[in-house]
């Protein structure tokens, strides 16, 4: 819900000066094609992108894929998606916004058909990859197509039905694929993109017309894209590929420089760009620099949750996939029905105070979710974290994107937007990244106490640690039987519960140091104009 939130308010980025619509149209009949295409183009991506952590444990062991395999299942899909998502937006400014839509829709639906027949992960992480360089495409198009083919006087209305509709979307995205991978297979998560993809291309061709930037092209920062690509890819791969190397490997050392390097060049490249992709002059306001300080420690907690929680509840609660897909469903339906209060919060206290409190609940809601052990109903273990951690996030997000919009001059709106919504996709990329070392971590030294207790023999020992790697979804050995089973099944399961933990305590932390962020230097009733 927050990922689309942030996608509406990123759609307008790209939108410098008035649009030009190619071909006029009678907005009375097309109005509600324009919005069934835009609707289910962006539902694509927002199904896609809360469906896939809930399958994540089914197609583990269906593919038998290692922890570390499994994040890049995530990792492709993010990486090029946060890595050219402002560039997306420009490619629609300068060659049409409905074509770059429609050949972000078809790269998409092609991408899920190999990611749906994908025989091992290598291919499931390939095509994933090239989901993300759709979404890239798409995404930032589908308010963007509103914005320019709707007069003045409708657009809120068209707006706030799409707003609406993909909240239904948002939520039921997790159901429907908790229910494909319980009753059907993981498989169909993705088949369910092609008659999708097939209706918006129809209708896309029938009855939405073209539009473009008036004033002509804009630039594209193709090197800009690049750099933070490279940067951004090395920088994931050494820190995911250390759980199988090490941190001293000379290749991961290799990759983590490679990025480091990159990246500073990326922001040295910006730095003398006349039209960057990201003008990093925006940050000379300390209430912009605060707001996505804010949006980098909060979405980074939230990123590694709905990654590592699915895990958690499917293979070590016990919960049937179609559970776990609807317990982060109170989560979505408090910052869907809270965004209009919240969003208003700015212009009563100022954006500090939202700033602050929303995420100490935050924070509240990531401790709550220390507490659990193996068992339990779901009402009183996991149900009071995510409602907190609900109302925490929905305190926070409409003043967050509030206080950047308000944060800089109203040309510089669009783009500050944009890199808000990056920032954001980022910090998910990295903190899965940097948090699974720590898990792994965890898991093999909680793991080898509860080995140690049991006395297990160096046989048994030694056919589990050839399976650490796949952390909760480790298999005890067939040759063991009776109690000595059940007390290794029981070993696994608490070994990971004490990662999870250990990654809620890091999500207390983010939180607690984004409100910091926020009381340091966001401005209170007013916001400074950023030239």
């Amino acid at each position: 819900m927050a990922d689309y939130s942030r996608s509406l308010l990123h759609d307008k980025a790209h939108l410098v000066g008035e649009p030009e619509v190619l071909h006029a149209i009678d907005i009375k009949k097309a109005s509600p094609w324009i919005l069934l295409a835009t609707i289910l183009g962006s539902s694509m991506a927002f199904i896609d992108n809360s469906v896939v952590n809930v399958a994540l444990p089914r197609l583990q062991a269906d593919l038998n894929a290692s922890a570390t395999q499994v994040q890049w299942v995530v990792e492709a899909y993010a990486l090029f998606l946060s890595a050219l998502i402002l560039v997306g937006g420009s490619l629609g400014d300068s060659f049409g916004r409905k074509r770059i839509f429609a050949i972000g829709i078809a790269l998409f639906a092609v991408a899920s058909i190999g990611c749906g027949i994908s025989q091992n992960i290598s291919q499931l992480i390939a095509t994933r990859a090239l989901q993300g360089v759709g979404s890239a495409l798409l995404t930032p198009g589908s308010l963007s197509i509103i914005r320019a083919t709707f007069p003045a006087e409708q657009r809120g209305r068209a707006i706030g039905m799409w707003s609406s509709f993909s909240a239904i979307t948002t939520v039921l995205g997790p159901l429907l694929g908790g229910w494909l991978v319980q009753y059907a297979t993981w498989r169909w998560i993705f088949f369910i993109n092609i008659p999708l993809a097939v209706i918006v291309l129809v209708v896309l061709f029938w009855h939405v017309p073209e539009s473009r930037n008036a004033s002509g092209r804009t630039h594209l920062d193709w090197s800009g894209a690049l750099l933070a690509t490279i940067g951004l890819g090395t920088l994931v791969y050494g820190l995911i590929e250390s759980n199988n190397l090490g941190l001293s490997n000379p290749l991961v050392l290799a990759m983590l420089t490679l990025g480091v390097a990159a990246l500073v060049g990326f922001i040295v490249v910006e730095l003398r760009k006349a039209r960057p992709m990201m003008p990093l002059t925006l940050f000379r306001s300390h209430t912009f620099t605060g707001a996505n300080l804010v949006t980098l420690m909060l979405y980074a907690a939230l990123g590694s949750t709905l990654f590592f929680l699915p895990f958690n509840l499917i293979l070590v609660q016990g919960y049937p996939p179609a559970a776990a897909g609807a317990a982060f469903v109170p989560y979505t339906l408090l910052i869907f029905g809270l965004s209009r209060w919240s969003g208003g919060l700015v212009s009563r206290f100022g954006a500090k105070l939202p700033l602050v409190i929303g995420p100490l609940l935050a924070a509240t809601g990531y401790f709550l979710f220390t507490l659990p052990g193996i068992g339990g109903i779901y009402w009183t273990t996991f149900f009071p974290a995510v409602v907190v951690l609900g109302l925490g996030m929905a305190t926070t997000v409409a003043p967050l994107t509030t206080t950047v919009l308000g944060a800089v001059k109203d040309r510089y709106a669009g783009i500050a937007s944009g890199i808000n919504n990056a920032v954001a996709r980022v910090a998910g990329l990295l903190a899965i990244a940097v948090l699974s070392i720590f898990v792994l971590h965890t898991f093999n030294s909680s793991l080898d106490s509860r080995l140690d207790a049991l006395h297990v023999s160096p046989a048994i020992r030694q056919l589990l640690d050839d399976q650490r790697i796949k952390l909760a979804a480790t298999q005890v050995p067939a040759t063991v039987h009776g109690t000595l089973h059940a007390e290794l099944q029981h070993a696994i399961a608490a070994a990971f519960a004490d990662s999870f933990r250990l990654v809620m305590w890091i999500g207390v932390g983010l939180a607690l140091t984004s409100a910091l962020c926020a009381f340091l230097l966001v401005e209170g009733k007013s916001t400074s104009k950023s030239e």
